[in-house]
């Protein structure tokens, strides 16, 4: 093999992992599973939602009463519910309780429409409609009206108790989507990464292919092989989910989300490129498939304990790991959808990410070197450390 080979030898071990993968029948059918899963995840959600009965507008008067009687009448399917209060405190809080979808209360010009974080385009248009035709129905009773006057007191503005990016259960359910596919992905790869240096060592191939390329060849090119998969694996959910998104209607939360997803995508990657390695280690650690038990433990428990971190601690606990690698690849990101968080926060955190991932990917291609051949018994990771380069 030449030169200008050698150099690229990385990437013919790439190139055949990839090709592997795309003819492994597993690899495919989880691929597939888990599409199935986002889009049900997306779609049934908001079909059960759509048939929960009328959506409930709370009331004040006997002119906001009308105006839901006249949306509900031209919304089709359930229409809408009135909900009679005495005053807006009330109003309000059957809002903030979340007893009701939204508020129509009297403004300066016409009607208020109140909601908690957001209301839906479909819910304010059919009342902006409504008060517009009932307003004008009013007004045509009385003689001689200008145009202006005629459409006088129907103006509806639109007012948020709680404004945010997302409602909380919307960007929770989100946050712990995108913590969830990180963690799938990067365990899902990271065991396919050791199993498959298992199976070269148990084969004898390794043997074949460290005396044709660098052994720094075979890391770089499995690590990147499945990047480059998981990365495309990461593509094709993204576009289930705005399919899923467009065709429920749910145009609002796919202009929140997608801002974010560039981040996690920088995130995402670094933080793979840093555990592949490390799961390469753990394969190069083990002489059969049984010892990968014991050596992709610490990868294991490197993803769950972030995981389970970044979705289920506290606001202040969650700020603190979204600076810290490998958890900052799943809480920073769902930060991002639930707060207003500055730019340099992500900006940071991609600076400590990327710095830690290229100590762990070489401190990874060092063990690497060091146990890919050793084939006597399964090695620890401190008989690694200790062990000098071949």
């Amino acid at each position: 093999m030449n030169d200008r080979t050698l150099d690229r030898a990385w990437v013919l071990i790439a190139e055949r992992e990839i090709t592997t993968k795309l003819r492994d029948k597993t690899f495919l059918g989880s691929t597939a599973v888990m599409l199935v899963l986002v889009l049900a995840a997306v779609i049934i959600p908001a079909l059960i939602a759509g048939n929960g009965g009328p959506d409930k507008i709370a009331v004040i008067d006997d002119g906001g009463t009308r105006v839901v009687q006249q949306a509900s009448t031209t919304k089709g399917g359930d229409g809408y519910e009135v909900t009679r209060v005495a005053d807006r405190p009330a109003a309000e809080q059957l809002v903030t309780d979340g007893e009701v979808k939204a508020a129509l209360l009297p403004g300066a010009d016409g009607y208020v429409v109140l909601g908690k974080d957001r209301v839906d385009s479909s819910l304010e248009n059919g009342l902006r409609e409504a008060a517009v035709s009932v307003g004008m129905e009013a007004n045509a009773s009385r003689a001689g009206l200008t145009p202006d006057e005629l459409r006088a007191g129907t103006k509806v503005e639109l007012e948020l108790l709680k404004p945010g990016p997302l409602p909380d259960i919307v960007a929770d359910f989100v946050n712990i989507g995108l913590a969830l596919v990180f963690y799938m992905t990067a365990l899902g790869f990271g065991m396919m990464i050791a199993q498959s240096v298992v199976q070269e060592k148990e084969s004898r191939v390794v043997e074949i292919l460290a005396a044709a390329v660098p052994i720094r060849s075979l890391l770089w090119g499995k690590v990147l092989g499945n990047t480059a998969l998981a990365l495309s694996q990461i593509v094709v959910i993204a576009g289930a989910s705005v399919i899923g998104l467009v065709a429920t209607d749910q145009l609002d939360i796919l202009k929140v989300v997608a801002p974010v997803a560039g981040w996690f995508v920088v995130f995402f990657v670094l933080g793979f490129v840093a555990l592949a390695g490390l799961w390469a280690v753990a394969g190069s650690l083990a002489t059969r498939q049984e010892d990968l038990g014991s050596t992709t433990l610490p990868g294991q428990m490197i993803l769950m304990i972030p995981f389970f971190f970044s979705v289920f601690a506290g606001s202040s606990a969650k700020t603190v790991a979204s600076f810290v690698p490998i958890a900052s690849s799943m809480a920073m990101p769902g930060r991002m959808l639930t707060e207003n968080v500055p730019v340099w926060q992500p900006l940071v955190a991609i600076a400590i990410l990327l710095v830690t991932t290229v100590l762990i990917v070489r401190l990874g291609a060092r063990l690497y070197e060091r146990t890919l051949l050793q084939t006597g018994r399964r090695l620890g990771y401190r008989e690694a450390l200790a062990l000098k380069s071949s």
